[in-house]
């Protein structure tokens, strides 16, 4: 799919075809799609799809005519009924005619672009319009890992009580999503570090303090997904910890029972022997069953307590 977006008057609104200095959005295109553009600007189909690519590396190549930039953008998928945060490229292609935006799926990264919800956005200001994207990102980094700690939260408050299989899935799905940002955040940090020496296109004085900004929020979003790496493997083995010690507890409690149970088991095997009753205790007095039955229940009894104290029960 292509939209087409053009600034005029300081408002940024869809137009029906391609036009000097507009903004050309494509959603997942088609092969003809991506033909038709290429041929309309002059730049290679190969790197116009190259973020369609899931697994396109963040880059910035100078071929002759025009700029590729492929940075890593976060989204959002659902697996086994989870939802998990997962990165996908985002190819920039700048021209002296237009910019490109090239994404495999709609992204709340230019949302705020299409919905002309940003301030200073211009479709002829194309360097600021991409340090706008990658400060964007970072922020939407910054909001999605907020989301990851909330999640790690909740997990973490139902260790108390019980935990599901559900939760262990999900803190494994923040724990590779964390790592999927680190990955990308610092890739998108080498290409605002490059643009900070890039040269071909004008870059206007107010420019600056935007790539600035960009450069500090993209290693915020770095310093927290670092913390929240060691906050989720510290929850990860706390959950550890406390299974190892509910099994170890039921352990304990089931050999504490055998212990009881093996009592009236052994002095009733010894009484089922084969062997003469005027040499077993109590074999031939009269209520000779209750006494050995109330010494085993005293036994049994002491034996309870001795393990209580030791708390082993």
């Amino acid at each position: 799919m292509i939209k087409y977006f053009y600034t005029q008057n300081g408002r940024t609104s869809s137009v029906p075809n391609f036009c000097h200095d507009c903004w050309v959005k494509m959603t997942n295109p088609s092969n003809e799609e991506a033909e038709l553009i290429a041929e309309r600007m002059g730049v290679e189909v190969d790197d116009l799809m190259a973020a369609i690519d899931l697994e396109e590396k963040t880059r910035i190549e100078l071929p002759e005519n025009y700029t590729l930039i492929v940075v890593d953008i976060p989204s959002e998928e659902y697996r086994n009924g989870v939802r998990a945060y997962v990165t996908i490229p985002l190819g920039i292609i700048i021209t002296k005619e237009a910019i490109v935006t090239i994404c495999s799926e709609e992204s709340f990264v230019l949302r705020n672009f299409e919905k002309n919800r940003m301030n200073d956005f211009s479709t002829r200001k194309k360097l600021r319009f991409v340090y706008q994207i990658l400060l964007e990102s970072a922020l939407l980094y910054q909001k999605a890992l907020y989301a990851i700690d909330r999640k790690r939260q909740e997990i973490e408050e139902k260790v108390r009580d019980d935990v599901e299989e559900e939760d262990l899935f999900s803190l494994h799905e923040l724990e590779q999503a964390l790592v999927y940002f680190a990955t990308s955040i610092r890739e998108n940090g080498n290409v605002l570090d490059r643009l900070t020496r890039y040269s071909r296109l004008e870059r206007f004085p107010e420019d600056q303090e935007l790539l600035d900004d960009a450069i500090v929020e993209n290693q915020q979003a770095v310093e927290m997904t670092d913390i929240y790496r060691s906050i989720v493997d510290g929850t990860r083995q706390l959950m550890s910890t406390i299974f190892d010690n509910r099994l170890n507890n039921v352990m304990k409690i089931l050999t504490s029972i055998t212990l009881i149970l093996a009592i009236p088991t052994v002095i009733s095997g010894m009484y089922g022997m084969n062997v003469l009753t005027k040499y077993m205790p109590f074999a031939q007095t009269p209520f000779g069953f209750g006494i050995i039955s109330g010494i085993v229940v005293v036994i049994c009894l002491g034996l309870y307590v001795v393990l209580k104290r030791k708390k082993m029960l």
